[in-house]
């Protein structure tokens, strides 16, 4: 026969912890014990930063109160100057779009001998060389539908009598969109 559980006192506290199984009121007591020490942490947590703060107040004031210390000011030759500006902006020429800009215009018939950047006026003088005037001409409208490029225009033109191909070497001049 099974047992039976009779049990005819009233409902409440005594009760109900009396009928609880040993593993629950263990975990019940770790689980008030880690909400106590959670709690202790970050009342010390928020004791420390209360005293970091009054620290970090304390540290500004002394820091505002104190006079800024002024360093010796020398001149600097006008020559060094400008030496130090040619060599930012030399430094600050869009390498990048001003070869991909003239690597997308230059057609395999085209020869390039030089890129001449001036940085103070925004643009790049292009030494080529063709096989005939035609070529060099749709060169320079090529160059001119190029986004990077305001425009572009022949400087100057001439035939290389020395090299047996008799190749027309001209001199481009195209300006740069400022970035």
């Amino acid at each position: 026969m099974k047992a039976m559980q009779i049990d005819f006192a009233t409902p409440g506290w005594r009760r109900t912890l009396y009928r609880l199984h040993p593993a629950m009121l263990a975990a019940g007591v770790a689980g008030a014990l880690l909400c106590v020490a959670a709690g202790t942490l970050a009342w010390q947590t928020a004791q420390e930063r209360e005293a970091r703060e009054r620290q970090l107040n304390a540290a500004r004031q002394k820091a505002a109160v104190k006079a800024p210390v002024r360093l010796p000011e020398t001149a600097i030759p006008e020559a060094q100057a400008a030496a130090v500006n040619t060599a930012v902006m030399q430094l600050n020429i869009p390498w990048r779009g001003l070869q991909d800009a003239v690597a997308a215009a230059t057609p395999s018939s085209i020869a390039l001998v030089a890129l001449e950047p001036d940085p103070r006026k925004q643009t790049l003088k292009i030494t080529a060389e063709a096989k005939n005037a035609d070529e060099m001409v749709a060169y320079v409208e090529q160059l001119k539908q190029q986004d990077f490029f305001l425009g572009a225009g022949i400087i100057r033109h001439e035939i290389n009598t020395g090299d047996p191909n008799r190749p027309l070497r001209f001199q481009v001049e195209a300006q740069w969109r400022a970035r």
